[in-house]
């Protein structure tokens, strides 16, 4: 759950969301009531998990060669996903995405971590630069849905072929091949979280408040979401095309136009969109939330709207819908998160849905690192193995190696641009793994961001030092962000194709090891050279994907 980049805030930082009685939307669905929970959900497994019915290890994984052409089905119309290797519970995997008309695509190695462009695009990058560059080649990107809905329009974009073509991807038929890239948009749930003080959050759906209460300058106040028109939005009277004389509290009751977002919207909005994967409309809660009546409602809802997203789906033949694991921190056996992952195991098991892939939502948003992996844990071993995992909101280097080893397949996140645009580059090395720019010690570096990086700042003839770095950025100069933006994406896709080649080597465990011991350099154990010790987390967390550091 990519989110938007000024949106998302670090920290447990919870806010109050409004939200409809209960009634008895907290009752176990029905077909959660005849479930053993005695036992550990799973299905589809292979080893070196468990087998689904008892405790014996599964069956061996089936691998192909890494060239192999994609076949799609009619299980799989759009989607074709094939395991090259394994490494302890990592995955080296492909990813083929069937396109669109008018569209190209290209296959999606795994791990992977996508950059967001929220409103379609990366801040200081062009799609060539991110597509075509040998130090970035981004082969997929995540868009936000909400944002797409309310500037442009998904209309618009329906027009134009769908937000690829939008963003100039085969624009006249003529794209060269190397232009190519994928897209998955996000359903909307996440501004459930990060717009939490402007919605509220009904059977219905979830409605927001217009965030843009006040008419900007030369726009009439002309904001609207979607079809102006549309019988499933919700649009109050707007603002007066001349706010002069009009009081402030008069501007804030005309002007608090309202989104209703249904799950039929936001399937309908990401049709529009065209992207590869899309999201089923989740109803997200803040992972430091505390009311756990809130949480069993929502884990609930998420069932029944990904139901409601099924039956709105238009798509199927090109687009890939991947519901979205929900229950909070509950890992406790027959808890919130198995309560959601024998949902979505009965629907595929009685033929309601056969998802091509799963995402693992509702973290990355301030709970305890203890709890963060203990959900990836469970989720990766109750998920089947023949479909991606995609863990959302995650981007921090250590994160994706450690959730790697778990047996997650896809990332996405803002830390790598919005950090660039604070003046901090990522580099290997101790824990934080960051280099601030601006800080007085690279007035006079010399030194490049980093040595045998291949970004344009590294790289090259025209190599850009530390201390040039910190002047731009100094004097605001975009060209700062731009390079930090483009090394910092060089950084995180370089960090997933070592990652991808120590799993076909089989020597994934040797990377994590190597990996963390370079960023946690265990002052009292390494000859006091002031290094922090290995969290307790970190270890536990590759200790239970059978790696010892």
């Amino acid at each position: 759950m990519g989110g938007n980049e000024e949106e998302k805030a670090e920290g447990p930082v919870p806010k109050k969301q409004r939200v409809e009685e209960p009634h008895d939307f907290s009752r176990l669905p029905d077909e959660l009531k005849n479930v053993d929970f005695s036992r550990p959900i799973r299905w589809g497994k292979c080893f070196p998990y468990i087998s689904d019915n008892d405790n014996t290890p599964a069956p061996p994984v089936s691998t192909v060669p890494v060239d192999t052409p994609p076949v799609f089905d009619d299980s799989s119309p759009a989607l074709c996903h094939y395991i090259h290797a394994v490494s302890g519970r990592a995955r080296a995997c492909t990813i083929h995405l069937k396109p669109h008309k008018g569209q190209t695509t290209r296959p999606v190695p795994t791990p992977i971590f996508m950059p967001v462009g929220t409103k379609g695009c990366l801040k200081g990058l062009s799609m060539h630069e991110l597509t075509t560059d040998p130090a970035l080649s981004c082969p997929i990107i995540l868009a936000n849905t909400y944002h797409m809905a309310l500037q442009p329009g998904t209309e618009l974009l329906d027009e134009f072929g769908g937000l690829h073509c939008f963003m100039g991807n085969n624009i006249n038929n003529e794209t060269s091949k190397e232009y190519n890239f994928n897209l998955l948009t996000d359903s909307g749930g996440f501004q459930m979280v990060s717009l939490a003080k402007l919605s509220q959050v009904t059977e219905e759906g979830v409605t927001f408040e217009n965030p843009f209460l006040h008419p900007q300058k030369g726009d009439h106040g002309k904001r609207y979401y979607g079809k102006k028109n549309s019988t499933t939005t919700t649009i109050q009277d707007e603002a007066p095309t001349d706010d002069t004389n009009v009081s402030e509290e008069d501007n804030n009751n005309k002007d608090k136009r309202m989104m209703l977002l249904k799950p039929e919207d936001s399937i309908r909005y990401q049709n529009e969109i065209g992207a590869n994967i899309i999201m089923a409309l989740d109803d997200v809660v803040s992972s430091v939330e505390v009311d756990a009546d809130r949480f069993e409602m929502a884990t609930y809802r998420t069932l029944r709207w990904y139901d409601r997203c099924l039956q709105a789906h238009q798509k199927s033949h090109c687009q890939n819908l991947f519901p979205i694991v929900q229950g909070g921190l509950d890992t406790s056996p027959g808890g919130l998160r198995e309560r959601c992952l024998a949902g979505f195991r009965r629907r595929e098991l009685d033929g309601i849905a056969n998802a091509p892939g799963y995402a693992i939502g509702g973290l990355a948003g301030g709970e305890s690192k203890d709890d963060f992996w203990r959900v990836v844990d469970q989720c990766c071993k109750a998920l089947p193995d023949n479909k991606p995992r995609y863990l959302m909101g995650v981007g921090y280097p250590l994160d994706l190696v450690v959730c790697s080893a778990l047996g997650v397949d896809m990332y996405d996140c803002v830390y790598p641009t919005r950090t660039a645009r604070f003046g901090v580059a990522l580099v290997p090395g101790p824990t934080p793994g960051t280099l601030r720019l601006k800080s007085h010690d690279c007035a006079t570096d010399h030194n490049v961001l980093q040595e045998g990086c291949p970004c344009q700042a590294c790289a090259g003839v025209h190599k850009v030092s530390r201390a040039r770095l910190h002047r731009l950025l100094k004097t605001e100069h975009p060209l700062a962000i731009q390079l930090l933006t483009q090394h910092n994406i060089a950084y995180m896709m370089s960090l997933v194709r070592q990652m991808r080649q120590a799993i076909l080597q089989d020597k994934f465990d040797a990377f994590a090891r190597d990996f963390v011991h370079d960023q946690f350099r265990g002052g009292a154990e390494k000859n006091n050279s002031g290094g922090q010790d290995i969290p307790v987390w970190v270890r536990e967390a590759l200790a239970a994907a059978g790696i010892d550091v």
